[in-house]
C-alpha cells in the first residue's frame, strides 16, 4: 500500500483518513491537482474583475447576500468572515478530530471548485504535516451553511489569529499561540483571496470528522461485543443453536447473518458447550439468544453510516460551486442532513448494543445455572460484582437520554434566510458520547464474564474465548473478595480500547484458521 495519498484525486476512505491523522500516510498535491487549484482561483479572480455578482465573492453572507461588496473590499470581506463566524463555545475538540477536519477540507478544496489559492492549501497541509492543529470549540454549529463556527476557528491561524495545539516529542499536545508558531517556523499571515474565507468555512467537515472517528470506534465495539457476548454465553452455559446459519437464511439480514456466523465460530470446539449438549433447558433469555438480531441490526446501521461517510469524504460541500469564470451555482451542498440522519440512527444502534450487554451482565449475577450469586463464593460481607452492574445501568440510561435525534430539530438562523438546518454537528458529538459509554458497558461485561467463566473450571471454553480470557487475566486478577472495582473497570476499559488487544484477538482467530467474517466483506473493510 502506498504511503502517500493524493489530495483531490485519490479516494478517501475512513481508514485512509485515519492513516493521515496518525501519520502513517502522507497527503500530497500532485502537479496536475496544483494546476486545477490555480485554475479555480483564476476563475474567481476573473469574476471579480468582470464585476459579475456572485454570492460570497462580492456579496455579503447569509441574509446579507443582496448586499454588494466593492472590488476593493472583496479580500477584506474574507478575513472578516473568519473573525465574525468564530463564535464557538465549550470544550475544545480532540486534536485528532480537528486534524481530520483539516484533512477532509484539503481534499474537498483540492478538487478545484472553490477558487482557493494554492498557497492557502499548502499552508493547511503544513499544519497537518507538522501537527500544529488549531483549537476548535465543540459547540456552535447548526450543521448547515457548513459547520460555520468550528471551521472559522479552524482557519483563524491562517490570518494570524486563534490558538493552536502542537504535538510534542512525547506525543502529548501543548497549546501555543499562533504568533509563537509563526516566529518559530518563520511563517506569516496569509492574504486571503476573494471567496477563500467562505470556501474555508462552508462545508460539513466538523460533522464528517466526528462521523469518521465514530465509524472506526463503533466498528471495534461491534467486533469485540461478539467476543464478550460469546464469553458471557459460555459462562451461562447457553446454546449455540440460535446461531444456526439455516435459521438466519430465512430472514437474511446480512448483519444478523454475520453475527450468527461469528458467534458460532468463536465457540467452535468448546468443551463447555459439549458438557451441556443434552441439558433440559429449552430456551435462553433474549440477551443471549437474540445476539445475532440485536448485534446484527447495529452492524447494519454501522454499514449504512460508513457508506455515507465515505461518500461525504470525497464530496465538495462548498457554496457557491465555481465551475468556471462564467458559471457558478449557489446551492446547498453544505447542508448536513445526509450525515445527520444516519448519525442519529447509528447513535441508537450503539446505545442498543450497550443495552443488551447490560442485560447479559445482569444475568451473570443472578446465581443461576451453577454460578454463585454475584460471582463470589461468599457474599454478605462481600457484595461481589453487584455494583459494577449499577454502573452499566446508569450508562445505559444516560445513552437513552442521548438518543433524542438532533436531526429531528431545526432552528432558523440568519434572520430566516437559513430556515432549515440539520443540527448534524450535535448528532456527531452525541454519537461519540454514546460510544464513550458503550466502551465502558462492554468493558464491565467483559470483566464480569471473565470472572464467571472461571467458575466453570476445570472445563474450558473454545481456544478463541480462552485467548481473550488470558489477555484479561494478564491485567486483572480473579476477585476472591471485594476490592475497589473502579480500578478494575478502568483497567478493563483501557484494555478494551487498546488497539493491541483488538489486534491480538483478530490475529488469534487467524492463527486458529477461523475466518470470523468470511463472506461479509462490506462489514469488515473501511
Amino acid at each position: 500500500m502506498s504511503s502517500t495519498f493524493l489530495y483531490g484525486e485519490g479516494k478517501l476512505t475512513v481508514s485512509i483518513a485515519l492513516d493521515l491523522v496518525n501519520g502513517t500516510k502522507k497527503g500530497i498535491l500532485s502537479e496536475r491537482t496544483k494546476e486545477i487549484i490555480v485554475r479555480g482561483g483564476q476563475h474567481v479572480n476573473k469574476i471579480v474583475e468582470n464585476g459579475s455578482t456572485v454570492y460570497g465573492i462580492n456579496t455579503g453572507f447569509g441574509i446579507l447576500a443582496n448586499t454588494r461588496i466593492s472590488k476593493e473590499d472583496t479580500k477584506t470581506l474574507q478575513e472578516k468572515i473568519l473573525q465574525s463566524h468564530s463564535v464557538g463555545v465549550g470544550n475544545k475538540v480532540a486534536p485528532q478530530v480537528a486534524k481530520l477536519m483539516l484533512i477532509s477540507k484539503v481534499h474537498a478544496l483540492a478538487k478545484g471548485y472553490s477558487g482557493v489559492q494554492l498557497s492557502t492549501l499548502e499552508r493547511i497541509i503544513w499544519h497537518i504535516d507538522n501537527n500544529c492543529i488549531p483549537v476548535v470549540p465543540e459547540k456552535g454549529s447548526v450543521g448547515a451553511s457548513g459547520d460555520l463556527a468550528p471551521l472559522a476557528h479552524l482557519f483563524l491561524p491562517l490570518i494570524g489569529l486563534g490558538v493552536m495545539q502542537c504535538k510534542t516529542q512525547n506525543d502529548s499536545w501543548q497549546e501555543v499561540s499562533v504568533l509563537s508558531i509563526f516566529k518559530q517556523y518563520q511563517l506569516s499571515s496569509l492574504q486571503l483571496g476573494p471567496k477563500e474565507g467562505l470556501a474555508l468555512i462552508n462545508g460539513t467537515q466538523f460533522i464528517l470528522a466526528f462521523a469518521t472517528v465514530g465509524v472506526d470506534r463503533f466498528f471495534k465495539c461491534l467486533e469485540l461485543a461478539d467476543w464478550v457476548g460469546a464469553m458471557s454465553l459460555e459462562a451461562l452455559m447457553g446454546s449455540v443453536s440460535p446461531f444456526d446459519a439455516r435459521l438466519h437464511e430465512l430472514r437474511p439480514f446480512e448483519g444478523c447473518q454475520l453475527v450468527a456466523q461469528r458467534l458460532k465460530k468463536l465457540l467452535q470446539g468448546s468443551p463447555i458447550l459439549k458438557s451441556h449438549k443434552d441439558c433440559d433447558r429449552v430456551q435462553d433469555p433474549y440477551s443471549l439468544r437474540c445476539m445475532p438480531q440485536v448485534h446484527g441490526a447495529s452492524r447494519n446501521a454501522w454499514l449504512h453510516l460508513k457508506e455515507l461517510v465515505e461518500i461525504e469524504l470525497n464530496a465538495v460541500t462548498d457554496n457557491p460551486i465555481v465551475f468556471n469564470e462564467n458559471e457558478s451555482i449557489s446551492g446547498g451542498n453544505f447542508h448536513g442532513q445526509p450525515l445527520a440522519l444516519p448519525l442519529d440512527y447509528a447513535c441508537f444502534a450503539a446505545a442498543e448494543l450497550g443495552n443488551i450487554s447490560d442485560r447479559r451482565t445482569y444475568l451473570l449475577l443472578e446465581g443461576k445455572w451453577g454460578l454463585p450469586t454475584l460471582l463470589m463464593e461468599k457474599v454478605g460481607l462481600d457484595s461481589g460484582f453487584m455494583i459494577p452492574q449499577y454502573t452499566t445501568a446508569a450508562l445505559v440510561t444516560e445513552n437513552k437520554t442521548l438518543c433524542f435525534p438532533a436531526s429531528a430539530d431545526s432552528v432558523p438562523t440568519s434572520l430566516g434566510q437559513e430556515d432549515h438546518v440539520s443540527m448534524g454537528s450535535i448528532s456527531g458529538r452525541k454519537f461519540n458520547q454514546v460510544i464513550d459509554n458503550l466502551e465502558y458497558i462492554l468493558s464491565i461485561e467483559m470483566l464480569v464474564a471473565a470472572q464467571a467463566l472461571e467458575f466453570r473450571r476445570p472445563l474450558k471454553s473454545s481456544s478463541l474465548i480462552e485467548h481473550m480470557h488470558a489477555l484479561i487475566r494478564s491485567k486483572i486478577e480473579f476477585a476472591k473478595e471485594d476490592r475497589v472495582f473502579a480500578l478494575d473497570i478502568e483497567q478493563a476499559a483501557t484494555l478494551f480500547r487498546d488497539p493491541v488487544f483488538f489486534q491480538s484477538c483478530c490475529q488469534q482467530s487467524e492463527v486458529n484458521g477461523v475466518e470470523l467474517n468470511k463472506g461479509f466483506a462490506p462489514f469488515t473493510h473501511y
